[in-house]
């Protein structure tokens, strides 16, 4: 059974950083792609960064520039480090393998005030 557990969210002021971390269990973490994914209320689910076994990394346009994605294979732990937060970076962060194939977690939110 995988488990997923996302922490780390909070509210913060526009500009702000926060470090989302995700820690994996009932997996063999090392050998998949993770992702770092956001629902904004009323709107789906999207992928924000990835980040392949070999830590190569990919982001959304949105994000590019801001948030850095990481992981520590040896820990079963993805992170996703945001700077310079926007109001529109707002809500409920998820992490799972890239394609999703994991039942997801309880997300960690984020809110960012104007």
């Amino acid at each position: 059974q995988v488990q997923l557990v996302e922490s780390g969210g909070g509210l913060v002021q526009a500009g702000g950083s926060l470090r989302l971390s995700c820690a994996a269990s009932g997996v063999i973490f090392s050998i998949n792609l993770m992702g770092w994914y956001r629902q904004a209320p009323g709107k789906q689910r999207e992928l924000v960064a990835r980040i392949s076994s070999l830590g190569s990394t990919t982001y959304a346009d949105s994000v590019k520039g801001r948030f850095t994605i990481s992981r520590d294979n040896a820990k079963n732990t993805v992170n996703l480090q945001m700077n310079s937060l926007k109001p529109e970076d707002t809500g409920v962060y998820y992490c799972n393998a890239w394609p999703t194939k994991w039942g997801w977690g309880q997300g960690t939110q984020v809110t960012v005030s104007s």
